[in-house]
């Protein structure tokens, strides 16, 4: 879907991802971490149902070649097992200038 709005494997986006948990504790140790890879991150609870836990946010730029892309999911999925959150997918902005805090990157 990216390569129809001309994004190239050359290019370098900052990606949006969600994780879930029924755990506050794992949220917040997910989130510490993600925040240790330099990902801007927060635990909130989930506005759809209250017994689940949100973690939510931005990636610093990674390439968007297939490889790299598929790795970064493979150990973003690694990452909430080993913290007992859910793994949820990941989105991006075609133009990042509307990414929050995009002028630091």
């Amino acid at each position: 879907e990216l390569r129809k709005h001309g994004v190239s494997e050359q290019s370098s986006y900052r990606l949006e991802f969600f994780f879930y948990s029924d755990s506050q504790d794992h949220a917040q140790s997910l989130n510490a971490e993600l925040q240790s890879l330099g990902y801007q991150s927060t635990s909130t609870p989930s506005a759809s149902n209250k017994k689940l836990y949100l973690i939510n946010g931005w990636t610093t730029p990674i390439s968007m070649d297939d490889k790299t892309i598929l790795d970064w999911t493979e150990t973003m999925c690694r990452i909430g097992y080993q913290h007992d959150c859910e793994f949820d997918g990941w989105g991006t902005l075609i133009d990042q200038s509307q990414v929050p805090d995009a002028d630091q990157y």
